[in-house]
């Protein structure tokens, strides 16, 4: 097998090598799926585990459910890295793909807190740590063993299939859900209707699985175990080496941090912009979003064949700079093209915010949960929901917006008793949305004002370079690291990146947007992020294509 992969980069796929790479495919993709269904769903679910819980145990378990989804996967990356050194790639992706398919299924049937109290919300955050471990386990197994079945000359475009499954992942996930809430009507899907999906990942587990048994081991893990030079200790190697550590640490800086940050900007959080700053309806954003994913996909697999013949780093480095300088237009054509009238009334009608300084946080909220009380926060987040763009001055007192020729006062949640503050934070909302709509700001993304055609344009744009950072960074990665510690090795650095880097970008760019008052301004953290990984690669990164990954060290 390993002088068949080895063998001249000329030849067809042969069937053997298409198993492996449908194999590994399906199973990442059904991962994802798994992932997602969570993720968008979580205010349902939120609504029949967590909603009988008091204050603080429900900021617990929202905690636990974030980490769960982000935190812990650079943890799984560990774990199960270390076992696919030691023991095999197939056999630790066949154990990862069945934590993740059992916890999603066991969502699906698990009791609601009515039915059987906190223990409901227990079990289900110990169901999302296993899932996010499994899936740190996950990536780095398929990874690494399609580009072992590789031909030399071909790993970028047969690892750019593995590349391609978390945005399918995704787009099944939307589907699913569409297709089911348009089936049973939004008020049974709330009620049960919600757990179809999770339940149907039961058939797509049990095929991948089947599948998955089917196949052999990594013929270049098998050449090195032959050769008995596989890793006793592969964390220590892979971390506690700096000969190795530099290279894990480059991978992250300068490969995937980048990566992870334009990733989640093309498709999170152009979906996030869509419905929370756009105000286009969430079916509709999703569907937009579908379509530019379909005309985007298959770009991970043109990019990753193209890096085969001019390398990795060109284009995971172009991607990442053409993001960052185009990232800031985009986003404003994307406003103009989906919700014309807000385009307008934000260049046309600034608002004013007075606020001491000293009652202004960053609202740093990644779990959902976090109460900012002070006067100035509380303007800060109700002119951010409404999308306005407004100028922040010092002052003293209590925060005051001026909207036109309207004055507003807020009050903080401190000075009044919890009940009248209540009913006052209801009047304000009320009167900040009223004066803003006499501004010209509109509560909802007019369809009939949207041109469709453009905001798919641009969305799929923004997945294109997606495509461009994505589709060969499973070969670079790879290629980066000796095969005795690869698994280990390129696991850490990815899922530290897509988890930490890439998965906070909501929360930190809606929190940059309420600080400084524009509706972009949340736009800098992948820009900055995307911008230092072109410097950090272009410098300090290797090419790797041309490597001999059968090197054991």
């Amino acid at each position: 097998m390993a002088s068949i992969t080895m063998g001249a980069a000329a030849r067809p796929m042969s069937s053997g090598e298409k198993k492996v790479i449908f194999a590994s495919s399906l199973g990442t993709v059904f991962e994802w799926y798994d992932f997602y269904l969570y993720g968008s769903l979580a205010a349902i679910i939120a609504k029949q585990f967590f909603a009988g819980l008091d204050a603080g145990s429900a900021f617990i378990f929202a905690l636990l459910a974030f980490a769960a989804g982000f935190i812990v996967r650079p943890f799984g990356a560990l774990v199960f890295g270390r076992l696919g050194d030691m023991i095999g790639r197939k056999y630790t992706f066949l154990v990862t793909i069945l934590i993740m398919g059992m916890s999603t299924f066991i969502v699906g049937v698990l009791p609601n807190y009515a039915a059987i109290g906190a223990a409901a919300p227990v079990i289900l955050i110990v169901l999302r740590l296993l899932q996010g471990l499994a899936l740190g386990g996950e990536y780095g197994g398929a990874a690494t063993y399609v580009a072992e079945h590789a031909p030399h000359g071909k790993r970028g475009a047969y690892t750019a299939w593995i590349q391609t499954t978390a945005t399918l992942g995704l787009f099944l996930s939307l589907l699913v859900i569409l297709g089911t809430r348009t089936l049973l009507g939004e008020e049974v899907f709330n009620a049960w209707g919600w757990r179809v999906p999770f339940l149907v990942s039961i058939l797509l587990l049990g095929i991948s699985v089947w599948i998955r048994l089917k196949l052999n081991e990594s013929p270049a893990f098998v050449k090195m175990k032959a050769e008995g030079k596989s890793s006793k200790a592969p964390l220590t190697e892979a971390f506690a080496r700096w000969g190795n550590l530099k290279y894990v640490i480059l991978a992250l800086l300068g490969l995937v941090a980048g990566q992870a940050v334009v990733w989640y900007t093309g498709q999170f959080y152009a979906l996030f912009f869509l419905t929370q700053t756009l105000k286009v309806d969430a079916v509709t954003a999703n569907l937009l979003i579908a379509a530019a994913l379909l005309i985007g996909t298959p770009f991970f697999i043109v990019f990753g064949a193209l890096s085969d013949k001019i390398g990795r780093k060109p284009i995971i480095l172009a991607g990442c700079l053409i993001a960052a300088l185009t990232y800031f237009p985009l986003f404003k054509a994307l406003t103009h093209y989906a919700n014309p009238a807000l385009y307008q009334a934000v260049q046309n009608s600034p608002v004013t915010l007075t606020a001491d300084p000293s009652q202004c946080t960053f609202q740093f909220n990644p779990t959902g949960t976090a109460k900012f009380t002070s006067s100035c926060d509380i303007a800060k987040q109700m002119l951010a929901a409404n999308s306005a763009n407004y100028e922040t001055k010092n002052g003293a007192g209590p925060a005051v917006i001026q909207i036109g020729d309207k004055t507003i006062t807020v009050v903080g949640a401190k000075d009044l008793p919890p009940d009248e503050f209540k009913a006052k934070e209801a009047a304000l909302k009320k009167e900040i949305g009223a004066a803003l709509k006499a501004a010209g700001y509109p509560a909802k993304a007019d369809p009939a004002q949207m041109n469709t055609l453009m905001v798919v344009a641009i969305l799929a744009l923004l997945v294109i370079f997606v495509t461009m950072v994505y589709g060969p960074i499973a070969a670079a990665l790879v290629e980066l690291f000796p095969t005795r510690i690869r698994y280990t090795s390129m696991s850490l650095p990815y899922h530290i990146g897509n988890g930490w880097f890439g998965g906070l970008l909501p929360t930190i760019s809606f929190a940059l947007v309420a600080q400084n008052g524009n509706i972009y301004y949340g736009l800098w953290y992948p820009v900055i992020v995307a911008a230092g990984t072109f410097i950090i690669g272009l410098l300090f990164l290797p090419e790797t294509k041309d490597r001999d990954i059968y090197a054991a060290d």
